[in-house]
């Protein structure tokens, strides 16, 4: 309080816009540091919700069953060649069908998950590069108990006995095409009904007809 100056009004004048001056610097300064660690933090929270709804994601293509193939068939098309008949040929297209969208939930585990995820994710594209078929359950595991823990939910009860979860089922786009054709061949009928009747040379009317 040395330096301060109250000998007169005017040096208590300069005194108080000087304080007034340090202040709002002061206020400024913080006011700038608390806008860039809000911004920082906002950034990182878009970051983590992003990562959450990727892993989310992958979460649910690798392990959305319970029952039936819980594995994925590494076979591409033409490997599914000597399949001829139309049942086997729409069973191929769903199994490669999950097959594509397990190699994409993968992907995005390899970028975005924890090292645990990621070498479970490298082990099972090494496997599917391989031709092996690949059971997704052990990532399954361990992306749920990630999630669970970064959403601040409790863990899963150790006395319960979760079934064995594969890749989800992937509609076969067969059954779209064979709609698809119906509907076509529907249109076309009727196109043809609205064409019926008698049929006149290029040029002529009906009533070019009837007046000859």
């Amino acid at each position: 309080m040395h330096t301060l100056d109250f000998s007169s009004w005017h040096s208590l004048l300069l005194t108080l816009i000087g304080l007034s001056v340090i202040t709002l610097i002061g206020v400024g300064i913080r006011l700038l540091m608390m806008q860039v660690i809000q911004q920082r933090r906002e950034r990182m929270n878009r970051q983590i919700n992003e990562r959450l709804r990727t892993l989310i994601a992958a979460y649910r293509t690798l392990g959305g069953s319970f029952t039936g193939d819980l594995v994925v068939d590494p076979r591409h098309r033409r490997e599914m060649r000597v399949m001829t008949d139309a049942g086997t040929d729409s069973a191929s297209d769903r199994a490669r069908r999950i097959r594509d969208a397990v190699e994409a939930a993968l992907s995005d585990i390899i970028l975005l998950g924890t090292e645990e995820h990621v070498r479970l994710a490298e082990r099972a594209a090494h496997e599917l590069v391989a031709g092996q078929r690949v059971h997704t359950h052990a990532l399954v595991v361990s992306l749920r108990d990630f999630i669970r823990e970064a959403l601040d939910l409790d863990p899963i009860p150790s006395d319960l006995a979760i079934p064995m979860q594969g890749p989800t089922r992937i509609p076969a786009s067969g059954n779209r095409a064979k709609d698809d054709g119906k509907k076509d061949k529907a249109d076309g009928g009727g196109g043809g009904m609205n064409g019926g009747g008698e049929n006149f040379p290029a040029g002529e009317t009906g009533s070019d007809h009837h007046d000859a």
